[in-house]
């Protein structure tokens, strides 16, 4: 790998960090103030709408400059999101604003990879940023818990700076306060990451202009038959993780009795999980043979439904690592697949924002019916078999999409030699 891909790992790495511990940060500042449950995943909802509504916008934006100057911006976005949480802004408004950073965030994080690197290295450098990612998923969702608990936080609060009357006065203020750090780690990285040299210059800058492109873009991925399963999966994939992260919580704290510290330390086992799955799928899986991958996503679903019989922390912290390494497994090689599909068919920035879009209104659609059944009064129990149910059917008609375009391939190619046959 060239050394620029490491830079992009370690800017990445702690700006995850930093938005992972930020959402544990923030539902503990939401249960402070006794919002009701249902506002939890609305938090979720509140940061991913910016990937949704900008979308034609931040690919143009990726593709404009040295995709490290734009990570470098919107990691200050971030900060400023994290800043008005300590200044009493509502924190679904707050969240929203870091969301709003990290949705242009995005597309320039992965579509440097097509920039940086040849075909053939990006399912190996998808599986070190998933795994890395991952990491920071572990290591962020760790440091939230951690930094949430009475003594730490006390300890954070009991710590002044001088001269400095700070408006910091809750522990999950502090948390975040700390947490700012980390953005700032992160942009010291981005201040580094080289540039690749592509040309950044942008046809039309008219957001009119940009919203047409961004619809052809999306069409044409939508309509590549291996572009059409990547995305459709990784968008499953992506609302189902989202979801997953507040089933965890409510589940642990009925069938295990944790708190949401306690209940953010599953979460990273979880996490262990993709981790391990991704590093594996990185070392056995082609790009060529990435499809191959689509039954381990039913078998996620399948794995998700026997929680509701888990009563156990061995037993919880077993399954969650299976059900983490079938997703870590699942997604790395269809990730890498959709990029490169994107990368031959539009720009690498387009082509993530058209992802981003796709995955983040899967997100919205089911963090949002989860919300809906919280404010229904369903159990976690119902709520966890219509979960997996959705998954498993959902992946089952994908695996049914693809081998009817198979079909329908091979069907063409035969009727082509036929013809030059005849």
């Amino acid at each position: 790998m060239k050394p620029g891909f490491y830079t992009i790992m370690a800017a990445q790495f702690f700006s995850s960090l930093a938005d992972n511990a930020l959402l544990i940060a923030a539902i503990a500042l939401l249960r402070e103030t006794a919002e009701p449950s249902w506002m939890t995943p609305a938090l979720k909802m509140s940061f991913v709408v910016s990937y949704v509504l900008l979308a034609p916008l931040v690919g143009a934006f990726a593709d404009s400059m040295p995709k490290g100057r734009v990570m470098l911006i919107t990691n200050g976005i971030k900060v400023a999101g994290c800043s008005l949480m300590l200044l009493q802004v509502h924190p679904l408004l707050a969240y929203a604003i870091v969301g709003f950073g990290a949705a242009a965030y995005s597309p320039a994080k992965y579509g440097i990879l097509t920039e940086l690197l040849p075909a053939h290295q990006l399912v190996v450098a998808n599986g070190w940023i998933e795994g890395t990612t991952v990491a920071s998923i572990i290591l962020g969702v760790l440091l939230g818990g951690a930094l949430i608990t009475p003594r730490v936080a006390q300890m954070l609060l009991g710590f002044d700076l001088p001269l400095i009357d700070s408006p910091i006065e809750t522990g999950p203020e502090a948390a975040i306060a700390l947490i700012i750090s980390f953005y700032l780690i992160a942009a010291i990285f981005n201040w580094f990451i080289p540039d690749t040299g592509v040309d950044h210059r942008i046809v039309n800058k008219n957001p009119l202009y940009l919203i047409r492109e961004f619809v052809h873009c999306s069409t044409l991925l939508w309509r590549d038959k291996l572009g059409q399963i990547s995305l459709a999966t990784t968008t499953l994939f992506w609302g189902a993780g989202a979801t997953l992260q507040f089933i965890v919580i409510d589940w642990a704290a009925g069938a295990l009795g944790f708190n949401l510290s306690q209940a953010s330390m599953l979460q990273g086992v979880v996490a262990v999980g993709i981790a391990a799955g991704a590093i594996l799928a990185a070392r056995i899986v082609s790009l060529r043979g990435a499809a191959n991958v689509l039954p381990i996503g039913m078998a996620m679903g399948v794995l998700v439904v026997s929680m509701i019989f888990v009563k156990s922390l061995p037993l919880a912290i077993v399954l969650m690592i299976l059900i983490g390494g079938c997703a870590g497994f699942f997604v790395v090689p269809m990730n890498a697949l959709l990029q490169h599909r994107g990368h031959v068919l539009m720009g690498a920035g387009h082509s993530i924002a058209v992802q981003n879009f796709n995955e983040n209104v899967g997100i919205l659609a089911m963090v949002g019916l989860y919300a809906v059944m919280l404010q229904s009064g369903m159990s976690i129990s119902t709520a966890i078999v219509l979960f997996a149910a959705f998954v498993t059917g959902t992946m089952g008609l994908v695996m049914v999409l693809h081998r009817h375009n198979q079909a329908r391939s091979d069907s063409l190619h035969l009727i082509g030699i036929t013809k030059t046959g005849n």
